[in-house]
This record gives structure tokens, sequence and C-alpha cells, in this order.
């Protein structure tokens, strides 16, 4: 029986990756098929996907309500391109567009998890966080509000953000192209390495914590550990879109700190599925597509058909379009 069980995970493991590698391969040649503007708008789909993907993790897997994940993106976002304009070279911006989420959510998660502040207030502190640098970097434009040589710009931010090149050759940037597939890569490897930290040891403990607490701390874990590392997993994530984000748009503005931004985002894990990292990366394009064809046809306000899509989905369909799809297919299953 053991055996049997053990044959049909390695079977379901086995066919995801093949699934995910068509996928992943028809998604990489299709800039060559499309139109360049199309190309850059597919690019920002992945970037905003990959955000999303991190937000589910943190939400949906580890039961933390986050703000904040807007906030990450937007410090690894920030912090790539003061570097980059810093430095000229791509590998220390990159990894400080990584670690400074990491180490932000490193030490706002040890206020909040060893503080024991209950699962709305984490999302209070989240969200008057975010709010607080929306406010602050707006508010620092003129010559004496700069890092280095580079000013951060306030409500203007930082213009003409330089591209990832290749180590020590400035002149190799990287294209339009090029970025999509490098964001198309990282999005399906940070997907693949979230499914499998969700199916680890580590995953389980950070799912039952979420599930039950208490019981979790008489079975000798602190769950305060789990949660920080997997909120600090979220940051890193986060940061790496913020990166990539930098690059897409060669601009860097205060508004990913907005009430907006992290309500799309939050919209985006909605629709999706809670709890489903699929569903987050169909969330995220679902509503980007949405505000995209909103904004360009001026058909109806944006934020005014969100609201009205985020009622509908949490009165409706609370558990999001792919759980609730899985489940119709599980009953029609059932029935034959």
């Amino acid at each position: 029986m053991l055996a049997d069980t053990e044959r049909a995970q390695r079977y379901r493991r086995n066919r995801l990756v093949l699934i995910c590698a068509a996928i992943l391969s028809l998604l990489l040649i299709l800039p060559y098929y499309v139109a360049p503007f199309t190309v850059v708008s597919l690019c920002n789909y992945a970037i905003l996907a990959l955000l999303a993907l991190s937000l589910s993790l943190v939400w949906g897997y580890a039961g933390i309500l986050s703000f904040g994940q807007p906030m990450f993106f937007g410090l690894g976002a920030y912090a790539y391109a003061i570097a980059m304009l810093n430095f000229g070279d791509s590998i220390v911006p990159v990894a400080l567009g990584v670690l400074v989420p990491v180490v932000f959510a490193g030490l706002l998660g040890y206020f909040m998890f060893w503080g024991k502040i209950s699962e709305v207030y984490v999302a209070v502190v989240t969200l008057v966080t975010s709010l607080i640098l929306f406010h602050s970097i707006n508010a620092m434009s003129g010559a004496d509000f700069r890092v280095g040589k580079v000013p951060i710009g306030g409500q203007n931010g930082i213009p003409g953000v330089p591209p990832i090149h290749w180590p020590g050759d400035p002149a190799s940037a990287i294209s339009n192209t090029g970025l999509y597939q490098v964001a198309i890569i990282l999005l399906f490897g940070s997907y693949l390495g979230a499914r499998a930290l969700i199916n680890s040891h580590f995953g389980r403990i950070v799912v039952a914590i979420r599930e039950n607490e208490a019981r979790i701390t008489t079975l000798g874990y602190d769950p305060r550990t789990y949660k920080l590392a997997i909120y600090a997993i979220g940051a890193a994530i986060a940061g790496l879109a913020g990166v990539l984000f930098a690059n897409w748009g060669t601009f860097i503005g205060p508004s990913v700190f907005s009430m907006t931004f992290a309500a799309q985002i939050l919209m985006s894990v909605l629709v999706g599925g809670l709890g489903s990292l699929s569903g987050a990366l169909l969330g995220a394009v679902l509503v980007q597509a949405l505000t995209s064809w909103l904004g360009e046809s001026k058909v109806a306000d944006a934020n005014l058909v969100a609201g009205a899509l985020f009622m509908l989905f949490v009165l409706l369909i609370p558990k999001g379009l792919i759980p609730t799809l899985a489940a119709r297919c599980t009953r029609s299953n059932e029935r034959e």
C-alpha cells in the first residue's frame, strides 16, 4: 500500500514537471511570434504573477495576511535602482534587491511574531508600514534626499534605471525579449520551488501552524521561527519581482507602496484561489488584464470595477477559481 502511494506521488510529481516544461517551452518561444508591445505586456504579467505567488505562499499557506508584499516589492525595486545607478554593474544591485526586503521582513517579522501579535494586527501593522513608506518616499524630493549620487526623487520616482547586463559588460544590456524570458524562467522556478517547499517537512509544519498554532506549540515546535522564515522567503520572492519590475519599466516610483497596488495583489490571490499557487498566477494575469483593458478602453473606473469584482468573489466564489473548479471536477468524477 505504501509503495502504491509513493508511486502515485511520484507519478503526479513527474506529470507536473512535464506540464510545466511544456508550458515553459511555449512561453519562451512566444516572443518570436507576437508583436514587441505584446512581449512587454506579457513580461509585466509574469512579474505581477511572481509577486502574487509570494503573497499566496505567505497568506494562503502560512495564514499571514500581509499588506506588505508590495512593500517588499518596492524595496527590492528601489534597492536595485539605487545600487545600479551608483555601481553600474548588475551583480550587487540584484543581490541587494533581494537582500534588502529579506532583512526588512526579518526585522518587521521579529517584532510581530515574537511580540505575539494577532493575525488582524499583523495585517494592520503591514498596512501601516506600507503607507508610512509610501508617504515618506513621496516626501523625499529635492537634492538633499539621495543615496550616493542617486536622488530618491519623491513622487517623481527614479527614472532611467539601467537594465540587467552580463557581469562586467554594461553594453550587454538585456533586451525586452530577454527580460521576458528571464521573468518566465524565474516565475516557473519560484513556482516549483514554492510547491517543493510546501510539500516538505517545513511546509507541512507551516500549514499546521496556520490550522492550529497552539497544538503545534505543544508538539515542541516554535511557530514564531517558522512564521518568520516563510515571511522572509515571501519577501525574497517579492523583492526579486521588484528587481524585474524596475528593469521592465526602467523606472520606479512610490506608487508601488500604495494601497491601490496592495489591494490589486490581494485581489489577485483571492480571485485565483487562496491556498493555491497556480491560482495566484492565474488571478494575477486576469486582474492585470482587466485593469489594463479598463484603463485603455475607459469603459468604467478601474478601481470601481476592482471593488465590485472583489465583493463578487468574496460573496459568490470565496474559495477562488482554481479550488472551486477542482472541487467541481472531483464531484463530477465521483458521480461517474
